[in-house]
């Protein structure tokens, strides 16, 4: 995974996300259409607020995790804080969203475009309110020597961070091959969270001491998989922009 390379950039300047996905079914795009200026803005600024909120829910996941491995208590209490931010990004795009249907009452193509962007940023959010969670254990499990190595937490917060920058770069480009891909690899964090619960409960079953401290990381690793489970619900945002087909991609 690239770390250095933003998201927030997008497209190319001036290509929106609905241009993108005419262009690939080769219907003719309404975007080429001199009429329809303050559209094409506001549908760039409203991709560009998302990606903006995805790096920043990224950025949230990794800290959450750095904060787990470094028993760093202030750290996690810094995430618990950037939450707001990505509370209030999302309260601008829904804001962007809703004003653009009101006042240039878009149809067909352009009205799925944007409230199927509503929704990921949605997911966005409940991703950072999830990486808040995390760091809300984090800071019980901080004060005591870990009952175990960190090794598949931190790898499950990793993927999930991974994840949300796969699935962004699907939704610049309206690419549901990568979408399906990407939602695809939810089950390898599902497989380290049953493997995290098993070993764990092992754990407390072979030491009453040890319940507490087990009972944080079953937290933790439950809102880590919810990350998957929230990327897989993008992804089908994103089939559905290219195809204008609802498909379940975690049955």
């Amino acid at each position: 995974m690239d770390d250095q390379k933003p998201l927030a950039s997008g497209a190319p300047t001036g290509v929106s996300i609905a241009a993108a996905s005419d262009a690939d079914t080769g219907i003719p795009s309404p975007t080429a259409q001199p009429a329809r200026p303050t559209l094409d803005r506001d549908e760039q600024d409203i991709k560009d607020g998302v990606l903006r909120m995805g790096s920043l829910v990224e950025a949230q996941i990794l800290a959450a995790i750095d904060a787990l491995v470094d028993h760093d208590a202030a750290g996690a209490e810094r995430v618990i804080i950037g939450d707001r931010r990505v509370n209030e990004a999302q309260r601008e795009v829904t804001t962007l969203i809703a004003r653009t249907i009101a006042t240039q009452q878009p149809v067909a193509r352009d009205l799925r475009f944007l409230l199927s962007l509503d929704h990921v940023a949605y997911e966005l959010e409940r991703i950072g309110d999830h990486a808040a969670s995390v760091a809300k254990a984090v800071i019980k499990l901080s004060v005591e020597p870990p009952i175990k190595p960190y090794i598949d937490l931190p790898e499950m917060g990793r993927l999930g961070a991974e994840l949300v920058r796969g699935i962004l770069r699907a939704l610049v480009t309206i690419d549901d091959e990568l979408a399906r891909q990407v939602a695809a690899r939810d089950d390898e964090i599902d497989h380290l969270y049953h493997r995290i619960f098993g070993e764990v409960v092992d754990l407390m079953r072979a030491d009453p001491a040890n319940v507490e401290r087990g009972t944080r990381i079953m937290l933790a690793s439950h809102y880590l998989e919810r990350i998957g489970d929230r990327v897989t619900n993008i992804a089908e945002d994103v089939v559905y922009l290219a195809s204008g087909e609802v498909e379940d991609l975690n049955p």
